[in-house]
C-alpha cells in the first residue's frame, strides 16, 4: 500500500494521494460537524455557543500535539524516499518516544489550565460551565488523537492516504451513532458529543494499529529502535516543533479573535461557530493538497529531484486557484443554507451573522490555499522555522487586524481578520519558496558534478 513518489508525474501521482486522504479529511472533519449538528439541534444554541467557544483552545492545544505528528512524518518520508529501512524505522522509534512523552505534559497542563482559559478569554456566562465540562473531557483524552494522528501521518509519509481513510470513516459513523445515543438518549449534554469524538478517535487508532502491525513490516520496530539517538531526536525536534509551534501561534490569534467573538454574546458565538464550521469543509481539499505537498516534497528532497518538488508545487497550485473560484461562487450564495445545518430556519440572527462571516472567507479562499501548499511543501523540504514565522505572521496581523477593524466595523471588521491574516503569511511563504529550491538545486547540482568528476 506504500507509494514512491520520487517517479510518475507528479500532477497524478499528488491528485491520487490527495484523493483518499481528502475523503479522509472530510470524515474526520465530520467529527467535529456531527457534535455541533447534534448539539444545536437537540439541545440548543447556547449549547452550540459553548461548543464553538472552545474551538481556538481546542485548535491551540491540539494543533500543537498534530503539528509534531505532521512534522515527524517529514523526517519518516525523507528515509523512505532515501531507501533507508532502518533509518526509516529508528525515526518512526523516536517519534513515538517523543509523541508520548510531550502529550503527557500536554494533557496536565491544558487539563488543569482549561477553565482559567475560558475565563482570560471571557467566555458569556450563561455558556462557560458546558464549554468547560465539553472541552476537558476533550484534553483528557488528548493520546487518543495523538496516537491516531501520529499513525496515519507515518502511513501517509510512506505514500499510502487509504489505510487511514478506511478506519476513520468506520470511527466517523460510529462517532455520529454515540452523539446521538450520549445526548439524545442518555442525555449527557455536552459532555456526551465530547466522549463520543474520543471513544470514536480511539477506535480508528486501535483498528490502524493492528493492520498496520500485519501489513506493514517496514514499520516492525524492536527494542534498538527505541533506543535514544541524539541525531534523529535532533533532526525530528528541528522539524516537528516549529510545525507544531506554527500550529499552535496561528491558534492563539484564534483565540485572541474568540475572546473579542465572546463580548458579543453567545448569538455571534453561535454564528461564527457556524460559519467556521461551514469555512473548514469548504476549505478542506485545499489543507489536504498541501499534507499530500508535504509528503511528496519530502519524499523527492530524500531522493534529491527538487525539480520534481517545483513541478509538483506548480500543479497544486493551479488546482487551489481553480477549486477556490468554483468553492468561493458556491459558499457566497449558499452559506446561509449551509448553516441551517446547525441551527433551526427560524433563528434569522445567527444565520445572517454566519452568512456575513462566509461572505468575506468565500472572496479570499485562494489566497488561505496558497498558504497551505507552499508551507507544507516548505516543511516538507525541511524547513520548520520559516512555516512557525508564517504562523507567527498570522497571530500578528489577527490580533491587529481583530482589535482595530472590530472597533471600526463592529463584526464585519472581525470577519476581516482572517483574510487579512493569510495574506500577511504569504508575503512570506511565497517569496522564502522560490529562495529555497533555488538554493536546494544549486546544492544538488553541484553534488551531481562532484559525483560525475570522482567517476
Amino acid at each position: 500500500m506504500s507509494k514512491d513518489m520520487t517517479n510518475g508525474k507528479p500532477l497524478k501521482l499528488i491528485l491520487l494521494f490527495t484523493i483518499p486522504m481528502l475523503i479522509g479529511n472530510v470524515f474526520q472533519q465530520f467529527y467535529s460537524m456531527a457534535d455541533t449538528i447534534v448539539v444545536g439541534n437537540f439541545i440548543g444554541v447556547k449549547a452550540l455557543a459553548a461548543v464553538g467557544a472552545t474551538g481556538g483552545i481546542s485548535f491551540f492545544v491540539l494543533g500543537f500535539i498534530m503539528g509534531l505528528a505532521n512534522g515527524f512524518s517529514v523526517i519518516v518520508a525523507q528515509r523512505f524516499g532515501a531507501n533507508d529501512e532502518e533509518g526509516l524505522r529508528h525515526t518512526v522509534g523516536m517519534s513515538i518516544v517523543l509523541g508520548a512523552a510531550i502529550t503527557l505534559i500536554v494533557t496536565i497542563i491544558s487539563v488543569s489550565g482549561v477553565r482559567i482559559l475560558l475565563e482570560v478569554m471571557r467566555t458569556p456566562a450563561d455558556i462557560i460551565n458546558d464549554s468547560y465540562k465539553y472541552i476537558s473531557v476533550i484534553f483528557a483524552g488528548t493520546i487518543a488523537t495523538i496516537a491516531y494522528n501520529m499513525i496515519s501521518s507515518f502511513l501517509r509519509a510512506l505514500g499510502d492516504s487509504k489505510t487511514p481513510l478506511i478506519f476513520l470513516i468506520i470511527a466517523s459513523i460510529l462517532n455520529v451513532i454515540l452523539d446521538i445515543a450520549f445526548i439524545v438518549v442518555f442525555h449527557m449534554g455536552v459532555e456526551g458529543t465530547a466522549y463520543a469524538t474520543i471513544l470514536a478517535q480511539a477506535i480508528a487508532f486501535g483498528l490502524c494499529f493492528v493492520y498496520t502491525k500485519k501489513k506493514y513490516p517496514i514499520l516492525h520496530l524492536s527494542k534498538r529502535h527505541f533506543k535514544l539517538d541524539k541525531e534523529i531526536i535532533s533532526n525530528l525536534l528541528k522539524i516537528g516543533i516549529p510545525g507544531a509551534l506554527s500550529s499552535s501561534i496561528t491558534a492563539l490569534g484564534v483565540m485572541i479573535l474568540q475572546g473579542t467573538i465572546n463580548q458579543l454574546g453567545s448569538d455571534v458565538v453561535a454564528a461564527y461557530t457556524a460559519g467556521t464550521k461551514v469555512e473548514q469543509f469548504f476549505t478542506m481539499p485545499t489543507m489536504t493538497l498541501g499534507m499530500a505537498m508535504a509528503t511528496f516534497a519530502g519524499q523527492n528532497l530524500g531522493a534529491g529531484k527538487i525539480d520534481r518538488v517545483k513541478e509538483g508545487l506548480l500543479s497544486s497550485v493551479k488546482l487551489v486557484v481553480a477549486y477556490s473560484i468554483i468553492g468561493g461562487i458556491i459558499l457566497y450564495f449558499c452559506g446561509g443554507l449551509f448553516t441551517q445545518l446547525f441551527v433551526s430556519a427560524d433563528q434569522m440572527n445567527v444565520i445572517n451573522t454566519s452568512k456575513e462571516y462566509l461572505s468575506f472567507v468565500a472572496a479570499f479562499c485562494w489566497v488561505l490555499g496558497l498558504l497551505f501548499v507552499y508551507r507544507s511543501t516548505i516543511q516538507g523540504l525541511g524547513n520548520g522555522f520559516i512555516p512557525m514565522l508564517s504562523g507567527a505572521m498570522e497571530l500578528i496581523m489577527r490580533v491587529i487586524a481583530a482589535i482595530v477593524l472590530s472597533g471600526m466595523f463592529g463584526f464585519a471588521g472581525i470577519c476581516m481578520a482572517s483574510p487579512i491574516a493569510w495574506i500577511g503569511a504569504d508575503v512570506l511563504l511565497i517569496p522564502y519558496y522560490h529562495h529555497m529550491v533555488k538554493r536546494l538545486s544549486i546544492q544538488f547540482k553541484a553534488k551531481e558534478n562532484l559525483l560525475n568528476e570522482v567517476v
